[in-house]
């Protein structure tokens, strides 16, 4: 027997799942569509969906994935529970069951090439200085315009806390704003367009970018032909701030398991596959002893080494039904607000509002 699999069309995302071996057979999506496609219309069609944590509310609403429980021992989502690095497995936790395995760990590092920017700057007040003398770029296309405001907030304030409709404190919210008012103003045009793969791609093949303060991290980059440098998160206060990233593999309603399918993902998800076949074939683990392996970290640039800290320390987003498509909608709405120059309290408080009419249980006919 054999299963439909849907994944994201990067070496990060496909090469280790098409390599396996295993009874499933994976297709590709473009990351735009992972980060934002109905996941109910992809439950009807594949049997197994890679996805990122903040899909579940919306999953959840429309009854569309198999509850784990149902699925393993409870002995071996224990044992992945306690592997896994820092809230990894923890963000698929939702309603009091667990939704999906964290094959892939990430969250928004540093990039930078060391050739052009010197060492890493540690703190925000640091960036600033640098982007003075040009080459310094925010990722701000797509949903990550809001990821990283909200990445700000999470180290302005270590307590923050998002997962259940947690939104910052208005003067977190404007410090926060206030710090990438100006970045924003700085970054190139030319990038204001690209995803983390085509800023971190752009970083890799040419001198246009010296670093990206806040991108999630794509180990991958550690070998392009001009190397990316990967490193913790500018720190704002007690934390190098950011929000998580990574995928987890989930189980549609419509998939019939057995043994097989059961066993494969267990060896996907066992200490010896994320520590040697995942990196070994452009993955990026989701286990804690990947990350800390020196020979993984000798292999890939140090990336895990140098960028741990910030993924232990990472925030969950808001995962309620409804939150995907707030963050497209906060994201282009900052854009626009760092464009025109829009005064922080007018910002934060349109924020605050499209956030609140963005719950459920808010929301008027």
């Amino acid at each position: 027997m054999s299963w439909r699999g849907l994944t994201w069309d990067h070496p990060r995302g496909y090469n280790a799942l098409a390599a396996a071996d295993g009874p499933v057979h994976w297709e590709v999506q473009p990351l735009e569509g992972f980060e934002s496609a109905p996941i109910a219309e992809l439950c009807a069609e594949y049997d197994l969906v890679v996805l990122d944590h903040p899909h579940l509310g919306e999953a959840l609403a429309r009854d569309c994935l198999a509850p784990l429980d149902e699925v393993f021992a409870a002995a071996d989502l224990d044992r992945i529970a306690r592997a896994a690095i820092g809230p990894a497995y923890a963000s698929y936790a939702m309603a009091g069951r667990q939704w999906a395995l964290p094959l892939d760990a990430a969250t928004q590092v540093m990039a930078l090439r060391p050739d052009l920017a010197g060492p890493p700057p540690a703190t925000w007040e640091d960036v600033d200085r640098l982007s003075q003398r040009g080459g310094v770029a925010l990722s701000l296309a797509g949903p990550h315009a809001a990821l990283s405001f909200l990445s700000v907030c999470a180290a302005l304030d270590p307590a923050l806390d998002l997962r259940d409709g947690g939104w910052p404190e208005d003067d977190t919210a404007r410090r926060a704003y206030e710090i990438l008012a100006p970045l924003a103003a700085r970054t190139p045009a030319s990038t204001k367009t690209l995803n983390p793969i085509g800023l971190l791609d752009l970083m890799g093949r040419t001198d246009e970018l010296c670093l990206i303060p806040l991108v999630y991290g794509y180990v991958n980059y550690t070998r392009a032909p001009r190397p990316v440098a990967f490193h913790d998160a500018p720190r704002a206060g007690g934390r190098p701030g950011s929000i998580l990233g990574g995928t987890g593999i989930c189980i549609s309603r419509r998939a019939r398991v057995d043994d097989a399918l059961r066993a494969h993902l267990m060896w996907l998800m066992a200490d010896e596959t994320q520590r040697g076949f995942i990196p070994d074939h452009d993955g990026q683990p989701g286990l804690r002893s990947a990350w800390a392996d020196p020979a993984v970290n000798a292999a890939w640039g140090n990336f895990y080494a140098d960028t741990a800290a910030t993924l232990e320390a990472a925030a969950i987003r808001p995962r309620h039904d409804g939150y995907i498509a707030f963050q497209t909608r906060a994201s282009a709405y900052l854009r626009e607000a760092f464009e025109a120059r829009t005064p922080a309290p007018d910002a934060i408080r349109g924020l605050r509002a499209m956030f609140e009419a963005s719950q459920p249980e808010r929301t008027t006919a």
